[in-house]
Formats: C-alpha cells, sequence, structure tokens
C-alpha cells in the first residue's frame, strides 16, 4: 500500500480534515478536531500512527513486529504501523477502527456536524 492510497482512503472518511499541527512533515488526520491517524510525508519507510483499543493493541504487537507503541504518543493506546509487509487489509482495518474509536466518543453535536 503506498502514500497516495492511505491519503485517499482517510479523505474519503466523513467529516475528515488534514491539518499540520506539529511540524509541516507530519500530516494528521482528524475527525471533529481530534486526531485520528499521523502520518510523517517524508519517513521511509511508510509509517501511520492510529489509535486501537488497548487490548486489541498488545495482540497486535504480539503478532507483528511492524507495530509498536506510537513516539510521543499514549503507547497503551497509540501504535506506529510499518506499512511494508503488512497485508493492505489490515493497514485499512487500523485506519478504519482509529477513526471509529474517534468519531464514536465525539459528542452528537460534533457528530452531527461531520
Amino acid at each position: 500500500m503506498d502514500i497516495t492510497e492511505i491519503l485517499d482512503y482517510c479523505n474519503a472518511k466523513k467529516g475528515v480534515e488534514e491539518t499540520f499541527p506539529f511540524d509541516q512533515e507530519t500530516l494528521v488526520f482528524k475527525v471533529g478536531g481530534k486526531m485520528f491517524m499521523l502520518i510523517p510525508l517524508e519517513k521511509q519507510p511508510l509509517t501511520i500512527s492510529v489509535k486501537t483499543d488497548p487490548e486489541w493493541s498488545e495482540e497486535l504487537r504480539e503478532q507483528h513486529p511492524q507495530i509498536t507503541g506510537a513516539y510521543h504518543m499514549n503507547k497503551t493506546h497509540w501504535n506506529s504501523v510499518v506499512c511494508e509487509g503488512l497485508k493492505r487489509d489490515l493497514i485499512l482495518k487500523l485506519i478504519d477502527s482509529s477513526y471509529d474509536l474517534i468519531f464514536s466518543s465525539l459528542t452528537k453535536k460534533k457528530g452531527k456536524k461531520c
């Protein structure tokens, strides 16, 4: 999976906005003003950071050496995912799960605005 596919996939989701709150290299995807994915645009190999359920995070890290606690993030909830060597379906599932976790945490008012 390449960076263009990931960017297009995220932007197709309801209410998504792209921001650069940290620097000009780290693209942050938000829904309702809350982050659901980070992607350093220049980093090789392609890496994303996504939020996951803590129990699933533990399972993912045990099964996939490409998935670790996210740098500068709460490592209980956020994972860094080196996309190289992972199946496309798993990458999309991680993005979907992160988006869904954030979207479901929004207030009804914010959720309707998305």
